[in-house]
């Protein structure tokens, strides 16, 4: 009987404690779908100014903002975007919904197809009568500006060294002791490197090779390594001849030299093998060797003119006009395809188009220009 008025209100207490829990149920339908942020371009590499459209496949979202990777953004669901400068850009798009947030980003290339603006190229020359190698922009309006001066140092060859950066010239100053300097682009660091030649005219360098060459006036083509080392005088020897203009064709490893007391243009291999007068009756004191039209172009003084051949002396043809004068230096402007020349006698640098055409003063004023090379 005691068991049982106790266990009473035990039942009573329990089934007051489960009618006051109540059973809560929920409907994962009526939840707000997930947020999904997801977008795509027709490519990931574009230029400079071109227009890059989205196409945004974000779902459940209702609002959006775009962040372009350069301090630009949209609000737009689809916009469309231009970049203005080179660079890789992280483009994201963070999309906004009752279902939360979502984010997506992908990375795009731009690239400047903008050509660089052309080099303006410099031409240099020895201004013998000032005692001068001077440089000049091709730009138009451009001044000359001194590069070396010269002074007791005279002479008519100028070669440039690509290399290494340097400049050669020959020195005629003193009878039986010329010379072949080489010093820096801006005149520094002068040095002597060969002496004892009689009357040193043109230079020419095989870069490849390792080599100067230069004509004289007695009968020789010599040469020695670009820092006077290992000198081969009478590397290549005309009897009674005098040398003038010289040139090497770094494309088929040839050396042109102008022997001018017979009047004879030649052509030799790089090591002075294979000796050949390709042209004959021609007198003149320069040539140039252009490796990329596979032309010769030389002085001619019989011939008034400047003239140019095939590389073997065939098909010889007036290029222009060049009456009482002489000229030393010969030069071309691939890049605006302009030949240059040097008149010694009327004091100006002219320069003509590749077919002849155009011809006119480049420099004027000038006393006694001699050789020029364009850098």
């Amino acid at each position: 009987m005691l068991i049982t008025k106790r266990f009473i209100p035990f039942l009573l207490g329990a089934f007051f404690l489960m009618a006051g829990c109540e059973k809560t149920s929920y409907n994962f339908d009526d939840l707000p779908d997930t947020v999904k942020s997801y977008f795509t371009l027709d490519s990931t590499a574009y230029d400079v100014g071109e227009e890059l459209h989205f196409n945004n496949l974000s779902e459940s979202a209702d609002s959006y903002l775009w962040n372009f990777g350069d301090g630009t953004t949209s609000t737009d669901k689809n916009p469309a975007k231009v970049y203005h400068a080179p660079g890789i850009f992280t483009i994201a798009l963070r999309a906004v919904g009752p279902g939360g947030t979502g984010n997506y980003s992908i990375d795009v290339t731009i690239k400047d197809t903008t050509p660089p603006p052309p080099t303006i190229k410099d031409l240099y020359y020895i201004e013998l009568g000032q005692n001068a190698i001077r440089k000049v922009s091709l730009a138009p309006g451009s001044t000359p500006e001194l590069i070396a001066d010269i002074a007791g140092k005279g002479g008519v060859g100028l070669a440039y060294d690509s290399v290494n950066g340097k400049i050669y010239f020959s020195d005629f100053e003193v009878v039986d002791d010329g010379k072949i300097w080489r010093m820096n682009m801006d005149g520094t660091g002068m040095e002597q490197l060969v002496n004892g030649i009689v009357d040193p005219y043109s230079i020419a360098i095989n870069l490849a090779g390792g080599k100067i060459y230069w004509a004289d006036d007695d009968g020789n083509i010599s040469r020695a390594d670009l820092d006077g080392g290992n000198l081969e005088r009478q590397f290549i020897h005309i009897a009674d001849g005098m040398m003038r203009g010289i040139a090497f064709d770094s494309k088929n490893n040839i050396i042109y030299f102008y022997e001018v007391n017979n009047e004879d243009l030649y052509a030799a291999g790089a090591n002075g093998t294979g000796v050949v007068k390709i042209i004959s009756g021609a007198y003149g004191y320069s040539i140039f060797v252009d490796k990329i039209h596979d032309k010769l172009y030389y002085d001619d003084r019989n011939a008034k003119a400047v003239m140019r051949a095939n590389l073997d002396g065939s098909g010889v043809e007036k290029f222009a006009d060049a009456p009482s004068t002489r000229i030393h230096g010969m030069a071309m402007d691939y890049a605006e395809n302009k030949f240059y020349w040097s008149d010694r006698d009327k004091g100006i640098i002219k320069r003509a188009n590749l077919d002849g055409t155009n011809v006119e003063n480049f420099l004027s004023g000038l006393k006694s220009p001699r050789d020029i090379f364009i850098k």
